[in-house]
C-alpha cells in the first residue's frame, strides 16, 4: 500500500469512530426510553386529566322540521328514527356479525388499538383524513361521547376514555351502546331503526344474513346503500358482507355448512319516514338534498336534527296538482281490471317564472308506493318537447337553412316523412307520426304539429353542438351526452323539473331560470343558509326566447294542444304557449307549457310495476320502461291527452285573472300569421306534387293571432337594452321528457268524448 493510501485509510478510520463515538447503541437506546418515558409519562397525566363526559348531543337526535312557504308544518323528521334495543333483544348471531366486521378481538382486548390509532394519528397529522382501525370500544366512544372532528385531541382523549370505560362497563353494555349509536344510512341510527328501514322488520328478527349487511353498512352507508349504489357500491357491500361472514366462520360463530347456504340479503326499497308519505316525502327529499348540495355536508351530518326548512312549495296549488291528477288521471284508471294501468307513473313541476321558484310538484303514488320522485327523474326522452330548443338555438344563433335563408318562423321547409336530412354527417331520415306527409310547411305549422322530418333537418343546419350547447344554457344537463341528429327528436334523458326551468328561461325572457325548492334553510343557533340565485343572466337573446314563445302559442291555439288546452275551464282568454311530447314506443308522453305567471311541465312515464313476459316472449323486469300504449282502455297516449289534461285543470284552477305575453318579437303565432311569399329552397324542399292532398294550403295561415296579443310591427316593446326596468320577473323550470312522434288521444272511459288529439307528437 502506498502512502497515499494509508493516508486515506487512517482518515476512513478516524471518521467511522467519530461517528459511533457519536452513536453509540448504548445512546441510541438511552434516547428511546426516554422518549418512551415521556411519552408514558406524558400518557399518565392525560389519564388522570381526562374524566369519561356525558353522552354528547350527537346521541340524542332532534326533528328535521319542514314548512311550506306560508309558514304551515309540512313534515317533522327524525324524532322516531332511533329506538334503543337492549342485546338480550338482538339474536346472538346477529350480535357476532357487528364484532367479526369490525373487531375479531373485542371480546379480548382492553377497549383500544393501539397500532390503529397509531396510524390514524399519523394519517390526521399527514392530512390523509379519518384513522383506521378503531376497536368497537373506540367507535362507540367516539359516536357518543365526543364529535366527530377529526384532530389528534379528540384521537387522544378517544384513546384515554375507551380504556377506562373498558375498565367501567361490560363488553355487552358496550356492545349494545355500539349497535344503538351508529348511523346506518336512510335516516336510521341504532339497529332497530336499521332492522326497520332496510328489511321492515324488528331487530330480534334479524338473521345472521341480514344483520352482516347492517354491519357491513357502518363503513359506508350511503356508498353501500342497496337502493342507491351503484355497481362499484353494490360490489363492494357484498365483499364486506362475505368478509363478516367468513369471519365469523373462523371465530366458529357460524357453521361453515351454514355459510354455504347463505345469499345476499337484498335490502327492501326505502320507505318514507313517518310524516312524509305521499307527495310531502317527494317535496321534504327534494328539499333535503338541495341543502346537502348546497352545504356540501353528508346526510348523517344533515340528519342529526335541528334544521328547520321552508320550502316555496304552496300549499293550495300542490293541493290543486294533486287534485288534477287524481281526477284527469288516477280516477281514469283501472289497475284491477287492467293489470297495464298499475305501469303508469306521472310526474309534474310547477313554477313561478318570477322567482323560479318550485310552488307544487307531484311525485308519484306516495314514496310508501315508488320511492323514486318521478318529478325529479331524468331517465325518459323529452321527446318533442325538445324542439321549442331547437328552434331557439336557431333564432338566438341566427342560424340558416343549406340555401343561405335566415331561419324564422315563417321559413319553409320540406314535411316530407323520411325525407333524409341534408348536409348532415351521417344519414338520418326520421319518420313523421303516422309517417304522415306534410310537403312544403312554414316552421311554425311544423312547430303546431310537431312534424319531425322538419326539426330533424333544422337542426342540422344549426349544427347540433349548438343546439345541445342552447339547451345546456337553457337548463338542461348535457355533460356526456353525444350530438347527433337523432336528438332533434328529444331522444336524451330529462325531467318535469329539468324541463320546467328549460321553459321557464324562454318564459322569462332568456334569462336563466334554475328551480329552486328551498325558501329558507336555518339549523338551529345558526345563520340562515345563503341559497343560490334561481335568477341568472341572459343565455340567449330577448327576441330568440320571445319568438320561441310567439310561435308555442301556434301548438295551444291551432295545434296538438288546442283541443286538451284551449277551451279548458278558466284558460279561454289566457295566453298560454306549450309543447306535447309522445316518446318512442310510447313510453312517455307530456305537456309542458306557460303563462306570463306560471310554468308547469307534466310527465307521464311507463314503468314495469311487477316482473312478467310481454306478448313477444321477452321477460320485463319490474321498473324497466315499458308503453303506455292502451292505458285507461285507450290507444296511444299522447302529450295531448293525459298530460295536457292534468296541465290545463291545474292551471285552470291555481291562475287568477288572465294575463298577456309582452313579446319582443315579429314573427310567430302570438303576432301575425307566417307570410306566404317564402318558398322552400330546393335543396331543403319537396317536390311539388309532395305535398299531399287534404292538407292545408301554405298560403293559409295555420294559427290565427290572439287579437290581445298581437304587437303592432310599428312598436314592438322595447328590449332589455333599451329599457331594462321592463323585464318581467324570471320563472321556473322543469326537465324534459321523451318523445318522437304524435300519438292518439285516449278516449274517457266515463264515457264523455275526448277531445280529438290525433295530430298530437
Amino acid at each position: 500500500m502506498g502512502r497515499a493510501d494509508a493516508r486515506r485509510a487512517q482518515r476512513r478510520a478516524a471518521k467511522s469512530g467519530g461517528i459511533r463515538r457519536l452513536f453509540t447503541w448504548r445512546k441510541l437506546l438511552g434516547t428511546a426510553f426516554g422518549v418512551i418515558l415521556l411519552g408514558m409519562g406524558a400518557f399518565a397525566v392525560l389519564y388522570m386529566v381526562v374524566d369519561v363526559p356525558e353522552g354528547n348531543a350527537r346521541a340524542k337526535l332532534q326533528a328535521n322540521v319542514y314548512k311550506y312557504s306560508d309558514g304551515s308544518l309540512l313534515a317533522r323528521t327524525g324524532e322516531v328514527n332511533r329506538e334503543i334495543v337492549s342485546l338480550a333483544e338482538v339474536p346472538k348471531p346477529v350480535q357476532d356479525t357487528f364484532v367479526a366486521a369490525e373487531n375479531k378481538s373485542f371480546y379480548d382486548d382492553h377497549g383500544i388499538d393501539f397500532k390503529g390509532t397509531t396510524r390514524g394519528l399519523i394519517n390526521t397529522l399527514s392530512g390523509k383524513g379519518k384513522q383506521g382501525g378503531s376497536t368497537i370500544t373506540q367507535q362507540y366512544v367516539k359516536n357518543y361521547y365526543l364529535e366527530q372532528d377529526q384532530t389528534v385531541t379528540r384521537k387522544l382523549k378517544e384513546l384515554v376514555i375507551s380504556l377506562k370505560v373498558d375498565q367501567k362497563r361490560s363488553k355487552k353494555e358496550i356492545l349494545a351502546g355500539y349497535i344503538n349509536t351508529s348511523y346506518y344510512g336512510r335516516g336510521a341510527y341504532g339497529i332497530q331503526a336499521a332492522a326497520q328501514a332496510y328489511y321492515g322488520v324488528d331487530a330480534k328478527d334479524l338473521n345472521v344474513s341480514q344483520g352482516a349487511y347492517l354491519a357491513a353498512l357502518l363503513q359506508a352507508p350511503s356508498q353501500y346503500d342497496w337502493a342507491v349504489a351503484g355497481p362499484r357500491g353494490k360490489a363492494l357491500v357484498k365483499e364486506r358482507w362475505a368478509y363478516t361472514l367468513n369471519n365469523m366462520v373462523e371465530e366458529d360463530w357460524l357453521d361453515p355448512a351454514e355459510r354455504q347456504k347463505l345469499k345476499f340479503p337484498v335490502p327492501r326499497d326505502p320507505k318514507p319516514l313517518n310524516g312524509t308519505a305521499g307527495q310531502k316525502g317527494y317535496i321534504v327529499e327534494m328539499a333535503r338534498q338541495a341543502v346537502l348540495k348546497q352545504l356540501d355536508i353528508s346526510g348523517e351530518q344533515f340528519d342529526l336534527g335541528g334544521w328547520t326548512i321552508t320550502v316555496n312549495i304552496d300549499k293550495k296549488k300542490q293541493q290543486q296538482l294533486e287534485k288534477s291528477v287524481e281526477t284527469k288521471l288516477i280516477d281514469k284508471l283501472d289497475t284491477k281490471k287492467r293489470k297495464l294501468d298499475q305501469d303508469i307513473q306521472a310526474g309534474a313541476v310547477s313554477l313561478d317564472p318570477k322567482s323560479g321558484a318550485v310552488l307544487a310538484l307531484y311525485g308519484g303514488r306516495g314514496q310508501n308506493e315508488h320511492w323514486v320522485s318521478n318529478a325529479a327523474r331524468r331517465d325518459y326522452q323529452p321527446a318533442s318537447t325538445f324542439k321549442p330548443v331547437i328552434l331557439a338555438a336557431a333564432l338566438d344563433e341566427k342560424s340558416k337553412t343549406q340555401d343561405g335563408e335566415q331561419i324564422t318562423a315563417s321559413t319553409r321547409y320540406d314535411g316530407t316523412s323520411k325525407r333524409p336530412v341534408v348536409g348532415g354527417d351521417r344519414y338520418f331520415a326520421p319518420e313523421n307520426e303516422d309517417d304522415h306527409d306534410y310537403g312544403e310547411i312554414t316552421v311554425q305549422t311544423a312547430m303546431n304539429q310537431s312534424v319531425n322530418s322538419v326539426f330533424a333537418q333544422m337542426g342540422v343546419d344549426v349544427g347540433m353542438s349548438r343546439v345541445m350547447a342552447t339547451a345546456g344554457k337553457l337548463g338542461m344537463d348535457v355533460e356526456g351526452m353525444s350530438v347527433g341528429p337523432a336528438q332533434t327528436l328529444g331522444s336524451m334523458g330529462a325531467s318535469p323539473l329539468e324541463m320546467a326551468g328549460i321553459y321557464a328561461t324562454l318564459d322569462n325572457h332568456g334569462k336563466k331560470v334554475t328551480p329552486q325548492i328551498v325558501k329558507s334553510a336555518v339549523h338551529q343557533g345558526d345563520e340562515p343558509l345563503k341559497l343560490p340565485d334561481a335568477i341568472g343572466d341572459q343565455v340567449i337573446s330577448r327576441q330568440a326566447a320571445d319568438s320561441v314563445t310567439s310561435v308555442l302559442t301556434g301548438v295551444v291555439d291551432d295545434g296538438t294542444a288546442r283541443g286538451s288546452v284551449r277551451n279548458a275551464e278558466g284558460l279561454l282568454k289566457q295566453d298560454i304557449a306549450g309543447k306535447t311530447g309522445t316518446s318512442d314506443d310510447n313510453k312517455s308522453a307530456w305537456f309542458t307549457g306557460y303563462t306570463p305567471d306560471l310554468v308547469t311541465s307534466v310527465g307521464l312515464f311507463g314503468e314495469a310495476a311487477f316482473d312478467r313476459t310481454g306478448d313477444d316472449g321477452k321477460k320485463i323486469k319490474k321498473n324497466a320502461q315499458v308503453t303506455l300504449q292502451g292505458a285507461g282502455g285507450g290507444g296511444r297516449v299522447n302529450g295531448g291527452g293525459f298530460p295536457a289534461e292534468i296541465w290545463a285543470d291545474y292551471m285552470g284552477h291555481s291562475l287568477g285573472k288572465a294575463s298577456k305575453f309582452v313579446l319582443d318579437t315579429d314573427m310567430g303565432a302570438a303576432v301575425s300569421p307566417p307570410p306566404s311569399s317564402h318558398s322552400a329552397s330546393p335543396r331543403t324542399s319537396a317536390s311539388d306534387d309532395s305535398t299531399p292532398s287534404g292538407e292545408p294550403s301554405d298560403d293559409t295561415p295555420t294559427s290565427e293571432p290572439p287579437p290581445s296579443s298581437e304587437a303592432p310591427p310599428s312598436s314592438p316593446p322595447p328590449s332589455p337594452s333599451d329599457d331594462p326596468t321592463s323585464e318581467p320577473p324570471p320563472g321556473p323550470s322543469t326537465e324534459p321528457g321523451p318523445d318522437p312522434s304524435t300519438s292518439i288521444g285516449l278516449p274517457d272511459i266515463s264515457g264523455d268524448k275526448r277531445p280529438d288529439n290525433s295530430a298530437e307528437r
